[in-house]
């Protein structure tokens, strides 16, 4: 009888242990990937689609630490042309049902066209708005940036808008 008490005793403070581990784990990883369009200022300019994949890991109900990779592609001009940006830095929001952000990321791009490829210093400046779906899920009604590029010489400033499905857990 005594060691029945105890091992429902002990369960009881494992399952309240628990608790605060559940509630303070809720929402520290948001995972976003979507649909993403590109304006590569260029000489001369040009539209590419593609996509991005982001994560972030919430230090706080308003500040995360985010990474954001993302991939446009199109033949504007004949030659296959990509441009990949890897980015990553601090992002703050206001948590709710409709959730506004802001960021600053900085790391690098990757452009190609046909078989000429080139690496720079990317930084991207923007911010987006969330709105909640379901419990953990959310739509990333818009996000947009400004991105830095210096790819094969000479320096662009790009505009990039997505929209996807972010998963909060």
């Amino acid at each position: 009888m005594m060691l029945r008490r105890l091992s429902l005793l002990l369960g009881l403070v494992f399952l309240v242990s628990l608790t605060p581990l559940a509630t303070h784990a809720q929402d520290k990883v948001e995972v976003f990937g979507g649909y993403s369009y590109m304006r590569f200022n260029n000489s001369p300019s040009f539209n590419l689609n593609g996509w991005e994949f982001s994560g972030q890991y919430k230090l706080s109900d308003w500040l995360g630490a985010v990474a954001d990779f993302d991939g446009h592609y199109g033949s504007p001009f004949g030659p296959n042309t990509s441009v990949n940006t890897f980015l990553f830095g601090p992002q703050v929001s206001w948590p709710g049902r409709v959730s506004p952000f802001g960021h600053i990321l900085f790391g690098a791009a990757h452009a190609s066209l046909g078989p000429v490829t080139d690496n720079s210093f990317s930084v991207a400046i923007g911010g987006g708005i969330d709105t909640r779906l379901l419990d953990h899920v959310y739509w990333r009604v818009i996000q947009g940036d400004y991105i830095h590029t210096s790819v094969f010489g000479a320096g662009q400033s790009n505009a990039r808008l997505s929209t996807g499905i972010v998963l909060k857990f």
